[in-house]
This record gives C-alpha cells, structure tokens and sequence, in this order.
C-alpha cells in the first residue's frame, strides 16, 4: 500500500486496561510471557518511569486525549453514569482532543474497544470508525458493544474480537491519508476467573508467581477486592490476560507488515493507570484502597514506542514521564500545532524518543491526583498529600524504593516535605481549574454520575456502588 504523505506517519495506539509496569517480560518479569511486546521493545524504545495522570482509568484516559490534569478536564473517577441509556453524558464536550487536531490535519481516525469517558453510543472528538465498549467493563464473552450505534452482545472472546475490527479498519485504508486507530483492549482487567481462553490459562499452570508476592493484606484495602477468591487462580487469569492480549498485539503488529505499513507507521503501546496483584497487600490500582493509594505500581504503566527508522531501537529510557505528556508528544511527533498548548501541563518527550544527545529530563518531578489524593514525586522523593486531613506520605525513593517506611512524620525530613508540599501547591494552583478541582469532590473509587464542579457534581456522585 502507498502512502501519499510520508511526514505524517500513521498512529496506532494501543491501550491495555489496569496493566501493572511489572507484568512484561521485557520490563524483567520472567514468568509472564509477552514476546510480541518483548519484540516491540527491542524495535523501539521502551519507558520504565511512565506514569499515569491518575491511577484508576477514566481520568488516566481523558488526561491522555485532552493533556489536562483531572482537576482541569473534570473526569476524577471511573465513569458509571451516561455512558449508555437515557442520560448520555460527554463528559469532555468543549474540550480539546488530539483526535481531533489529527482529523483536522488530514488523518482518519478510528477506535476499537474501551472508551468509557461517557455517551459511549456516540461517535466524537474526531473519530469516524466508532467500535466499543458499552460501559468499561465486562466478562470477556458476550461483552456489551457498540457498533454501527446499536447496542451488541458480542459472542466471541473480545480481546480477539476488538482485534478483528481493527485488522478490518487497517484493510480499509487506501494510503490517500494518513490514519490514527487506538486499540483499546479492556484486557487485562478483571473478571480474571473464567474469562480466557483455556490455551493462554494452561501456560500459567506451574508458575510459581514469584513477581506477584502476596503480601498481608493492606489495611485500607477495599472490601471489594478479591481476597476471598483462590489468588493463585486470579493470577492465573491475570497473566492469561496478558498473553492473551499480547498475542493480539502480534496480529496488529503482522497486520502492518503484510500492508507494508510497519516503516510508516508510529506503534504506541501503554496501559491506562498501574495494578497490584498482590503487591504492598492490594489487588487493584489506585482504588485499591481507601483512601486511594499512589504506590509506584498503581502509578507506573508500560509504556513501548516504535517506528523502524525514526525511532531509535532496543533503547530504555529512564526519565520521568507522565501521561500529560503524551498529547504535546504525539502532535510534535505528526507536526500538529495545538493553540492550547500553553494552557497545558504537559511538554513534549519527543527528543528522548528520537533519542537526542542531551536530552535528559532531570529536572522533571511528576504530579499525579485520584479526587482528594495528590502526588509529587522526583527521582529521589515522593510525597502524597491527601485533603483534607490526611494521613500523608513521605517516602525516600533511593534508599526505599518499595515505599515501606514513611518519613512524613520524620523530624529530619520536614525540610524536605515542605519544600515538596510547596511545589505540590503550586503545580496545581497554575493548571487546576476551581470548578472542576478534585479535592472539592468527595472521590471515594467507585464511580462518577455527573459532570464536574457547578454543573452539579455532588457527594451523590461518588457514593459507594
């Protein structure tokens, strides 16, 4: 296939849903098994200090599309009102997507699988081929989708299924314009038990789980987590998931080649927020507990970038890079100008992914919320702060990297605390929109109703469900 324009290369970006930074075999997991996203890696640069903008997946999501913090786009917990039904909610209306900068630009946009950011029958922000989720989660047989705006029960496994109609999308394609499609898989989100494929399940049958220790259960840990279930059979369906997902990613991957696309087009892989299979006694991600949590492993996502000839290959980067970056990225990337690019937290990572001399990213701290929760953390430091009472996190990331001992309380570390409290303040009093400000809700994890601030987002809003 020829491609009429060759400085604007074509997108494919491939999101998973609540994939932890361990669970990749080329991040050093050796027990679970992802050799399509090990070859990914090895064609381009892989990024271990990849953090997401909120660690439960909505707000992740819509901060990737729009390159606003939660408290400025508004979306502060998973969406579980006016996705389907007689109350259809946009919860983004009026607010920048980079789909839809790149439809503007010349490009075709498709998505397949999870949205999940409201009116989910309803295709926006600059998409014209519109396959998803109904809601943003569900068995994986029989999944509620959308297609051709009519409300589908899909028979087959829909990691296979979300796959296919993004092969179709690839088929489609002329090369008279450019294309973006994000794969949006809800893998490897749970259920995890009798949910996969008995062949990818099977692979996992005498693994030892070493990378996946089952540590005490975590005191604020949520009564819904699956601690009553049999945890070997969790992770089981966990890693099958994953492999599951992987081989998926494969078919994409071949997809390009037979097209004679893979040279022209830039391959982004990431997971919306992190997880914890058992990690620090939590099964879950940032509402794993309550309150919300901002471990590393609930933060962190995998995050692989590729495109033979543009793209350095079998590179990690080490900076610190969060999922505000991505929108400034990606448009540099495709040379997209965005006239809100100074009203936005993010900048640019694309001279680390071009692999520029001397382009470190050493100043960098990052900044992370969920509702009340905020985070600042450098390479050396984390604090978490949580409004409006507490209790607060002080960690030393070189001597605790596993985040055990809390210094927040330590007559030796107040200088530190206050200095990182300082900068936490001011980071978000810059980009916080007041009407949409997450420590104004009352974010409990389980779920937003309503839009943000003034339009009538009340403690109803975030009841437990």
């Amino acid at each position: 296939m020829e491609q009429r324009n060759a400085n604007m290369p074509n997108i494919v970006f491939i999101l998973t849903d609540d994939q932890g930074p361990w669970a990749l075999g080329c991040a050093g997991n050796d027990e679970i098994r992802t050799p399509n996203l090990d070859r990914l890696a090895a064609e381009g640069m892989r990024f271990d200090h990849f953090f997401c903008t909120s660690p439960v997946c909505s707000p992740a999501r819509a901060s990737l599309l729009t390159g606003r913090i939660p408290s400025q786009h508004g979306v502060h917990d998973w969406i579980r009102g006016g996705n389907v039904g007689e109350r259809p909610i946009r919860y983004l209306d009026g607010q920048t997507a980079y789909t839809e900068l790149l439809a503007a630009g010349g490009y075709v946009c498709g998505l397949s699988g999870k949205w999940h950011l409201g009116d989910s029958r309803s295709p926006q922000k600059g998409f014209t081929h519109w396959y998803v989720h109904q809601t943003g989660g569900s068995a994986y047989y029989d999944a509620p989708m959308i297609r051709d705006g009519e409300l589908i029960d899909e028979p087959g496994y829909l990691t296979d299924v979300i796959t296919d109609d993004a092969l179709q999308f690839l088929e489609r394609q002329d090369g008279s314009r450019p294309f973006y499609l994000g794969v949006h898989y809800t893998a490897p989100h749970s259920p995890w038990i009798g949910n996969h494929p008995k062949e990818y399940v099977d692979l996992y049958e005498d693994c030892a789980f070493r990378t996946c220790p089952q540590e005490p259960k975590h005191p604020w840990s949520i009564r819904t987590a699956p601690w009553e279930d049999d945890q070997r059979e969790n992770l089981k369906g966990y890693f099958a998931a994953v492999t599951a997902m992987d081989h998926n990613v494969g078919r994409i991957v071949r997809k390009l080649e037979e097209l004679g696309l893979r040279e022209q087009t830039l391959l982004c892989f990431l997971s919306d927020n992190g997880f914890n299979c058992g990690h620090h006694g939590i099964w879950g991600k940032g509402n794993g507990t309550f309150p919300q949590n901002m471990y590393d492993t609930s933060v962190k996502v995998p995050a692989i970038f590729s495109q033979p000839g543009r793209i350095p290959q079998g590179r990690v980067c080490s900076d610190l890079v969060s999922g505000y970056d991505f929108m400034p990225t990606l448009l540099a990337y495709v040379g997209i100008d965005n006239a809100e690019a100074d009203t936005l937290p993010g900048r640019s990572f694309m001279p680390q992914l071009l692999g520029e001399e001397g382009s470190t990213r050493e100043d960098v701290v990052i900044f992370d919320e969920y509702g009340p929760v905020r985070m600042i953390r450098s390479r050396e430091w984390k604090y978490v702060h949580r409004y409006p009472y507490g209790p607060h996190e002080l960690y030393n990331l070189i001597r605790d990297p596993d985040e055990r001992q809390n210094m927040a309380d330590a007559p030796e570390a107040q200088e530190q605390l206050a200095s990182m409290k300082a900068k936490l303040d001011s980071w978000f009093v810059r980009y916080a929109d007041p009407a949409r400000d997450g420590t104004r809700e009352a974010v409990t994890g389980f779920g937003q109703l309503e839009l943000a601030g003034p339009a009538g987002l009340g403690r109803k809003a975030y009841e437990e469900g």
